[in-house]
């Protein structure tokens, strides 16, 4: 009988570890909630790479897969998120380096498509205008950070967009802390010149 502890579609009552569990016993729900829960920041990891929205997808989907065959092979050493972005990283790279030739500099952002409404606070009246101003402003910024080179895009959207940490991200990277450091300074540095000659 399949575990009744998932209790909805987006999983709010499973905790990564009974996520893990019910995943390695093959739980339809489970995938079905690692998808929902996870999905959207992979596309955005597998963007900042290959900068392709439906490559990107087909990515993220190979992603899944890839997960659902070594979900049993998944020790635990890290989170959860972060062996999934270690796998998004090496399927993003994998397919750039296949497509090297025919890769295609004209894309446009997952931000500016489908970016989250933004929040009013609590002393300030959200207009349209404002709206639009704040909407145009991070699509702005998303298009300065498509000009980033490679390996500073990459850990600039992995520590700012998905908020992992130095550690998390040099092991998704298999790289030093010491360089994750230097490619954040790095990206943040360009992200200012160019936002400040598009001022």
């Amino acid at each position: 009988m399949e575990n009744e502890t998932i209790k909805s579609p987006a999983g709010l009552n499973l905790d990564e570890k009974h996520l893990i569990k019910e995943l390695k016993l093959g739980r339809e729900k489970a995938f079905r909630v690692l998808v929902d829960r996870y999905q959207r920041r992979l596309l955005k990891v597998s963007y900042g790479i290959v900068l392709e929205e439906e490559e990107s997808l087909e990515i993220v989907q190979d992603v899944f897969v890839t997960v659902y065959r070594q979900i049993g092979s998944f020790r635990g050493d890290s989170r959860l998120f972060t062996w999934l972005v270690k796998i998004t990283i090496n399927l993003s790279l994998n397919w750039k380096r296949r497509w090297k030739r025919r890769f295609r500099w004209s894309h446009s952002s997952f931000e500016a498509h489908d970016a989250p409404p933004v929040r009013a606070s609590e002393n300030r009246i959200e207009t349209p205008e404002t709206l639009y101003r704040e909407r145009e402003l991070e699509a702005d910024i998303m298009a300065a950070v498509e000009t980033l080179p490679e390996k500073a895009r990459v850990v600039f959207v992995l520590n700012t967009l998905e908020e992992l940490s130095y550690g998390e991200i040099a092991q998704a990277l298999d790289i030093k802390i010491g360089t994750v450091k230097s490619r954040l300074f790095q990206a943040r540095k360009l992200l200012t010149a160019v936002l400040a000659q598009e001022g």
